[in-house]
């Protein structure tokens, strides 16, 4: 594992922030910069922007009055105070470079994160190796309905926002907090859910031991903490820290939130009734499908008393949340057969993405499988072979290297 560096980032630009106006994003039509450069603009900063695509994300940044420039060169940066960029910019970028020769600050994604996080009175990071994407569109979801306009940094795109993220007008902001790299611990939450701990991205924490222990410093940046009862690793996480927290789970009766009576309306789809310390708090039916949207939902249902909501509205958000791009998103059909894309990278969310498919009750399930990374892949090859196997056909192509 790397040395921690970076943790404090954000606190130590805070003040940084607090006295400059014009910022610059390189990549600012990605997902992660999209939202982050609308709530930074309704804040009152004056921002341009670049990147290599034009895309309907580009569109929507230009409507906002803020200029975005379609290739990458050193005078875009004009008269920014600082620089904005994603992990993906390399450091020979010309925009970076620049700015670094005219000791103009460069701040990563993150760290701008963790300041947006600080800018709200009531910030929620989700954290965990699966789910986050649906858990914060689920809160965002949630608030929005109960007419709170919260603002949100989602992983996938969000029909009721439509777009990766919004800038609201309320006090809250949900945000997806991923623990790549410890980015997560750039952000100061009022509430921190964390909803499971799985081996994921050990090529850089090295350990399950120092991957637990990064999502210990998260809980520990966070004011109260949601968490998966059922989940060891996040347990054993929990047990080691002095925080307020609310649990949620399916297996143990001792979870504050507790889901019982589990049963399928209609194939892959589940309804069920919330306990909260023994005592009726909800019947919650989903819009989307799959067993392991209970937890995602017990999760949402948690954040109700720290936000100042009711039970009805995490009711209200359950049935009208229909998924976030690429999360078993329905593209449609060809020659009768249900076309579904889903982001599922790792072997536990291959699991469930195909166990979904199953409880749906399609005659036939093809899995057509692209994997991503290649420390991943090589690090759980086992586990991939045999979670594969749920399906009826495969279809693998070359593995997908990303960032490596």
């Amino acid at each position: 594992m790397q040395n921690l560096t970076g943790v404090c980032s954000s606190l130590e630009h805070q003040d940084l922030l607090d006295r400059i106006h014009r910022l610059h994003f390189i990549g600012i039509g990605g997902s992660g910069m999209c939202p982050m450069a609308e709530i930074l603009h309704k804040e009152g900063f004056s921002l341009t922007g670049s990147d290599i695509f034009e895309s309907d994300t580009l569109q929507r940044i230009r409507a906002y009055g803020i200029p975005v420039y379609t290739e990458h060169k050193a005078e875009n940066i004009k008269d920014a105070e600082a620089v904005v960029y994603t992990a993906a910019v390399k450091q020979d970028n010309p925009e970076l470079a620049a700015a670094r020769e005219k000791g103009i600050p460069t701040l990563e994604r993150s760290v701008m994160l963790g300041y947006i996080s600080r800018t709200h009175s009531q910030s929620i990071g989700v954290a965990g190796t699966h789910g986050k994407t649906t858990t914060t569109g689920m809160i965002t979801t949630m608030l929005e309905l109960a007419g709170k306009d919260p603002a949100a940094v989602i992983g996938g795109k969000l029909p009721l926002i439509g777009g990766y993220g919004k800038a609201g007008s309320g006090q809250s902001v949900v945000i997806e907090a991923c623990e790549y790299h410890e980015t997560f611990l750039q952000l100061t939450s009022t509430v921190g859910v964390i909803l499971n701990i799985d081996n994921d991205h050990l090529e850089y924490y090295g350990t399950m031991g120092q991957l637990k222990l990064a999502f210990q410093k998260f809980a520990l940046l966070s004011r109260t903490v949601v968490f998966n009862m059922d989940d060891k690793n996040t347990m054993d996480v929990v047990n080691s820290i002095d925080r307020p927290v609310l649990s949620f789970g399916i297996k143990e009766e001792e979870a504050r939130f507790h889901a019982v009576n589990i049963g399928e309306y209609k194939p892959g789809f589940f309804e069920f009734d919330v306990l909260e310390l023994g005592e009726f708090f909800a019947h919650i039916r989903l819009g989307v499908p799959g067993y392991h949207n209970i937890y995602n939902a017990l999760a949402m249902c948690c954040c109700v008393r720290p936000l100042g909501l009711k039970p009805e509205d995490a009711v209200r958000a359950a049935e009208e949340f229909h998924g976030t791009g690429r999360r078993f998103e329905i593209k449609g059909e060809c020659n009768g057969a249900v076309i579904v894309d889903d982001y599922a990278h790792h072997p536990t969310e291959l699991a469930a993405t195909l166990a979904t498919a199953k409880e749906m009750g399609y005659d036939r399930v093809i899995a057509v499988h692209q994997p991503f990374t290649y420390s991943r892949t090589k690090m759980l090859m086992d586990e991939f072979a045999k979670v594969l196997r749920a399906a009826d056909k495969v279809v693998l192509l070359p593995i997908m290297g990303g960032r490596e």
